[in-house]
């Protein structure tokens, strides 16, 4: 039992000091007592206030993080390598994901992009600092992808969500395994390569990648020269420009034990859905782990004017623009997780009017818990947050 300071015990006291910086970290230990402390005697004033003085990464209720590179792939991606501050798990699982705000315009952008990076990682030229890697590809209609491409400096500071997904590699990894990705769904699937890298622990590893040309292939020096250092990593390149899309039959004579493999995919809705088919053709889907990138979309709603209850704040939306994207070009701080309607960490109560899920078209009305990322208005509508 831990010990008694008059009616107050010290288990009780440091869950006080704690509670303001819960949600920054689950695992903060001392920081955490010590940023809750700083929001504490800094109340009714905001601790970031004083605590941006001593360094911008330093905050007491929420994830930040520094560009510190921003190194080119290809002509529309970059790698863009960030310094967490206070609070970041690097004890992440290869192929999670984070989500990243940037200020733009007045505005708060959000979107989730998976690390490239193993975990626990730092690279010479950074005081031996731990860092994260993530990869982007900008998107014709893609804003924040284009900006961050192009556009963001080094030094900017960003806002970062904890590293969340299921589509991870497990340690130590399986026997022989199989990766199958085409375009920038190679990005979870470099996390997973370098920490197998990093530790060593190259198993029997084949991966198919697929890129319109070769100029399109993001990290395909290193993709090379993993290979010369694992033998037992046998990476192949399909150009779709000179031979068309991979075709799934061609996997018998290109790896002829597929099916014995753990196999990792991750790529466009159609190569995704075509790969689940597939597999569940073999009776193998136990073996099947999938990253989508892609909302598929079957159905839009009406559109109409959201109202965000806490914030006051409405937005007109066309049937097309999910709750999750209104509000956040409203300025409204909307949780989120994965945008694909997997995580659960988007949802709230639609207070009243009615919603649409652009998956299957199903409606949603008043009480009801909506995906704010997957969810369209169908007229007006009320979120409570």
């Amino acid at each position: 039992m831990g010990s008694k300071i008059g009616s107050f015990s010290v288990r009780s006291v440091r869950a006080w000091l704690e509670a303001p910086a819960a949600s920054v970290a689950e695992r903060g230990g001392k920081l955490n007592v010590l940023r809750g402390a700083v929001a504490r005697v800094t109340t009714p004033l905001l601790p970031d206030d004083y605590l941006h003085l001593a360094n911008p990464l330093w905050s007491a209720r929420e994830l930040r993080g520094r560009i510190v590179e921003v190194r080119k792939e290809t002509a529309d991606s970059a790698t863009l390598v960030i310094q967490p501050g206070w609070g970041f798990d690097f004890k992440y699982l290869p192929g999670q994901y984070i989500g990243i705000g940037l200020l733009v315009d007045g505005r708060w952008h959000w979107r989730s992009y998976s690390l490239t990076c193993p975990p626990d990682w730092s690279v010479p030229g950074h005081a031996g600092k731990r860092l994260i890697s993530i990869a982007v590809k900008a998107m014709p209609e893609g804003f924040l992808s284009s900006h961050l491409v192009s556009g963001v400096p080094v030094g900017t500071v960003v806002r970062l969500a904890a590293p969340q997904g299921g589509f991870v590699l497990p340690y130590p990894p399986p026997e022989k395994v199989l990766f199958l990705t085409a375009g920038s769904g190679i990005t979870p699937v470099m996390s997973m390569l370098r920490a197998m890298d990093r530790r060593e622990l190259f198993t029997d590893v084949a991966h198919m990648h697929s890129a319109r040309t070769a100029d399109d292939v993001m990290f395909g020096a290193e993709l090379r020269a993993l290979h010369e250092r694992n033998p037992s990593f046998d990476t192949r390149l399909h150009l779709t420009a000179e031979k068309g899309k991979f075709a799934l039959a061609d996997l018998d004579s290109e790896f002829p034990d597929w099916r014995e493999r753990h196999t990792w995919a991750c790529g466009p809705v159609g190569m995704l859905d075509e790969i689940e088919d597939h597999w569940r053709e073999a009776g193998l889907s136990d073996r099947l782990h999938v990253e989508r990138f892609e909302i598929e979309r079957s159905s839009v709603g009406a559109g109409g004017t959201v109202t965000f209850g806490k914030t006051g704040r409405t937005v007109e939306a066309d049937g097309a623009t999910s709750l999750l994207e209104a509000g956040e070009s409203a300025g409204v701080q909307m949780p989120f997780g994965c945008r694909m309607g997997i995580c659960q960490t988007c949802v709230v109560t639609l207070s009243s009017g009615h919603t649409r899920d652009l998956r299957n078209g199903e409606e949603r009305r008043e009480g009801d818990k909506v995906q704010t990322c997957i969810s369209v208005a169908a007229g007006d509508c009320t979120l409570d947050v």
